[in-house]
């Protein structure tokens, strides 16, 4: 017959609780250090414009569910005081995303689209708005407008 567990506590040494293992402080990164095809990105940004690239109904209202959601996807010009990039903005995000908010990126990658960057937040990440940030946004260093070509190494050995 098996019996429970009693519920694990948090560990007292001295006044401090001792934080469970696996749980990280966020490094947070800046916009010029992002490199293509690099993933869990913790970055502050100021959003410069956001601009609405698809705002599509879904194809049976009839139907209930999550399928049935507007499809809605924003590009965002975001970044600090080192540069700027492309934001992917999708759904609840875009609401976020307005000019002259501050936003924290939790968990953003880099995705490739016609061969430059852009940044995106999916269901893994989190997009929240903070306080305004007290830096100015470096607009002549736009990481989205430098191509990238993909290149086929061969090993002649």
């Amino acid at each position: 017959m098996a019996t429970k567990a009693p519920p694990k506590r948090s560990q007292q040494s001295g006044n401090a609780a001792v934080e469970k293992p696996g749980l990280r402080k966020p490094v947070f990164v800046k916009v010029d250090s992002l490199k293509p095809g690099t993933t869990g990105h913790t970055i502050i940004v100021k959003v410069v414009n956001s601009n609405t690239v698809l705002n599509k109904k879904p194809r049976n209202p009839n139907f209930r569910g999550p399928q049935n959601q507007n499809t809605r996807i924003a590009e965002c010009l975001v970044g600090d005081e080192t540069g700027t990039i492309l934001f992917t903005a999708r759904n609840e995000q875009v609401e976020l995303m307005k000019p002259g908010n501050t936003v924290i990126l939790r968990n953003a990658k880099i995705d490739m689209f016609k061969g430059s960057m852009r940044l995106a937040v999916d269901k893994w990440g989190l997009v929240e708005v903070t306080e305004p940030a007290n830096f100015v946004v470096k607009e002549d260093n736009n990481l989205s407008l430098v191509e990238y070509e993909l290149v086929n190494v061969v090993d002649e050995s």
